[in-house]
């Protein structure tokens, strides 16, 4: 046997055996009426271990191109090409192949351990249903017959919303615009992948906060985006910082989430704002907004966008209604230039021609009805009293073990935890002990970090919460 791995390459010597050896079955190196080598004698004659020609084998298992047989060895199954002369596609080849990456492993781990286990989640950023206004939105749909189309809607979604949502801009965010300078997205999250996929080339250099919640997207990595990060203080990033970074990596466009930032909670002062502005002028360079959380401010004055002191056009203004009213429904939108929004739209049709009719249906009735102005203020008090709650259960539990900034809105808390710990220990005792929460290392951060969510729980819940990570925390130093 001729082929020898190589060992300069990324990919794990065992996939290039089972390639190798997929290959062979195919242009018939390996013929159907003999085994296959056995392990042992195959790890011999390529000098492996023979855990990895294990590894490989049950690799081809699982494709269905080798059974394994007591007594009788390894061999090639009869059945991949049968009568038809069809085979099983290599579906792990092409899995590892695409182009769009998966999520990071512990995201995946923790959305997975969400969903299968009755867990106490301080991980998931999303309101508790029992702060959905869920009554208001079943007498939208009850009382009133939907009289909408239900065929495909405009390119940039509802012309009824675009102007309701016009209306709720300039009333609660002091943001003057109109109807032909919105699109209606599925959520912030798909707002912000057409900006990255449509506006930004591979090789592009942006510039996002540290830490940050889009450390954890593999959408800039797929699209070959380079990301730099700038620290933040109390007062959120530095300008001068920003200017340094873009004169060392030309900076094509800066992420900001200057109100309630996930995950640290803080939000970007007023001078740093108009500096940022003056930057983005200065060098022309685009600054896209995501803006979740400026109307749950706890002073009862929401912040006003970065997009409301932009007199240029220079900022694409992101916002959602998945942190104030409700996730499931789905409803995003950008704001920015015509051109813009009609690039996005053209992109967004390709995808999905366009968003759901009913859900936009229900969204407007909602906006416009005085239910609205009740279920924020309600929502508002009710986050505060939950923030307060992780406050007090932390000092009850960890007094002297964590340093966190007391967030004025928004649903999350950021915690540095003051001595060394194992990220990975800690989260698998916590885990033990029921209770999720987002590491530090998924924002972008050391491991000494956690980010604790508090609207997904009632008051109950996180003191429960907080008192099983506190004992997760001393396990995990044992």
């Amino acid at each position: 046997m001729e082929w020898k791995p190589n060992r300069q390459v990324k990919k794990a010597i065992y996939k290039q055996l089972a390639e190798y050896i997929e290959n062979g079955i195919a242009d018939g190196s390996f013929p159907l009426d003999k085994p296959l080598p056995s392990e042992r004698k195959l790890a011999k004659l390529l000098e492996l271990n023979r855990s990895t020609v294990v590894a490989a084998y049950d690799e081809l298992e699982s494709n269905g191109l080798i059974e394994r047989k007591r007594g009788s060895g390894t061999m090639i199954s009869k059945d991949i090409w049968g009568i038809t002369k069809k085979r099983v596609p290599s579906w792990n080849r092409y899995i590892e192949a695409g182009s769009f990456l998966p999520n990071l492993p512990v995201m995946q781990r923790i959305r997975k351990e969400m969903t299968e286990h009755d867990l106490i989640n301080l991980a998931s950023g999303e309101l508790s249903e029992d702060l959905f206004p869920l009554s208001s939105l079943r007498k939208i749909t009850s009382d009133r017959a939907y009289i909408g189309s239900l065929g495909y809607d405009h390119p940039q979604g509802s012309e009824v919303l675009r102007k309701t949502i016009a209306n709720h801009m300039e009333k609660y965010r002091g943001l003057q615009t109109t109807p032909s300078s919105i699109l209606i997205t599925s959520g912030a999250q798909q707002a912000l992948h057409l900006v990255i996929q449509c506006l930004l080339k591979p090789g592009d250099a942006v510039a996002m906060e540290d830490p940050s919640y889009h450390y954890s997207l593999p959408l800039f990595e797929s699209a070959g985006v380079k990301p730099y990060y700038l620290t933040a203080d109390e007062n959120g990033i530095k300008p001068d910082d920003l200017i340094l970074l873009y004169r060392k990596h030309r900076i094509k466009m800066i992420f900001l989430n200057p109100a309630f930032q996930n995950p640290s909670g803080v939000s970007l002062g007023q001078k740093r704002r108009r500096e940022i502005l003056e930057i983005s002028s200065q060098y022309g360079i685009p600054v896209v907004e995501d803006d979740p959380y400026s109307l749950t401010s706890f002073s009862g004055k929401p912040l006003l966008p970065l997009k409301s002191m932009d007199q240029n056009g220079n900022v694409l203004y992101i916002s959602s209604l998945s942190k104030i009213v409700a996730s499931g429904l789905r409803i995003g939108w950008i704001i920015g230039p015509k051109p813009v929004i009609e690039r996005l739209s053209d992109a967004k049709q390709q995808i999905d021609f366009g968003h759901s009719s009913y859900s936009q249906w229900v969204a407007n009735d909602f906006l416009e009805s005085p239910s609205f102005a009740v279920h924020l203020d309600n929502l508002v008090k009710q986050l505060e009293s939950r923030r307060n709650q992780i406050i007090e259960s932390l000092n009850t539990y960890l007094k002297g073990e964590m340093e966190f900034l007391t967030p004025n809105g928004g649903i999350h808390l950021w915690c540095k935890i003051k001595n060394e710990v194992n990220e990975n220990r800690l989260l698998e005792e916590s885990l033990k002990n029921g209770v999720i929460y987002a590491p530090g290392s998924t924002m972008g951060s050391n491991a000494n970090y956690v980010r604790f969510t508090y609207a997904k729980e009632t008051e109950s819940n996180i003191d429960e919460g907080i008192r099983r990570f506190a004992a997760a925390l001393k396990s995990s130093k044992e």
